[in-house]
């Protein structure tokens, strides 16, 4: 495993501020304190701004999840198994880095353009190409006549909250979750 740059280090301290205090009350101060700089002028070695810092959570965030897409749709014909693997990448996503997906699913708002029509245009793409799956899913008869948004909408508002899941203070392993997760969301449309 190699070391981490600073940068790195940089941009996780800002996504784990930006998720504990939110976006707009995060300072570069508060920035430079959690990362063990006495000035935060010390910052901008690494980083531009605290946009610059959320656009490129936001950013990695996105390109990983069509990334993930893009695997998906490649690895598998049968929607079902697409959509499997989908539900399963969102919680193995949300388990490994908390913190960004915070801020992708809460605080990618505070993007100014030109950023926000990017990032909102990744956003699309992914969400284009999940209702996709649904509607090839329906057509082929392995998922329930459903309103194709409505069942996307509704799948990625019930996988929004498995980031949040550590605060519950149950521990469940990221395979239950996902098995869990899979069997009441699949259960919903399955044929």
């Amino acid at each position: 495993m190699t070391a981490k740059t600073k940068k790195q280090i940089v941009i996780e301290e800002a996504a784990r501020l930006f998720r504990d205090k939110g976006y707009s009350a995060a300072s570069m101060s508060d920035l430079a304190r959690r990362v063990g700089l006495k000035q935060k002028s010390s910052l901008y070695n690494h980083i531009d701004s605290k946009e610059a810092a959320l656009q490129q959570i936001c950013f990695d965030s996105a390109h990983q999840f069509l990334e993930g897409i893009s695997e998906i749709e490649n690895a598998f014909d049968d929607p079902k198994d697409q959509l499997r693997a989908l539900i399963t990448l969102h919680v193995q996503i949300a388990v490994t880095d908390v913190m960004s997906i915070t801020v992708f699913n809460d605080e990618w708002r505070h993007l100014t353009e030109p950023k926000l029509s990017e990032f909102l245009s990744l956003r699309r793409n992914y969400e284009d190409r999940f209702r996709v799956i649904i509607e090839q899913g329906v057509a082929k008869g392995v998922f329930k006549v459903v309103d194709t948004s409505m069942a996307l909408q509704t799948i990625l508002s019930a996988l929004r909250w498995v980031y949040n899941f550590h605060k519950t203070g149950k521990e469940m392993d990221s395979k239950k979750i996902e098995d869990q997760i899979v069997i009441i969301l699949l259960g919903g449309i399955e044929r």
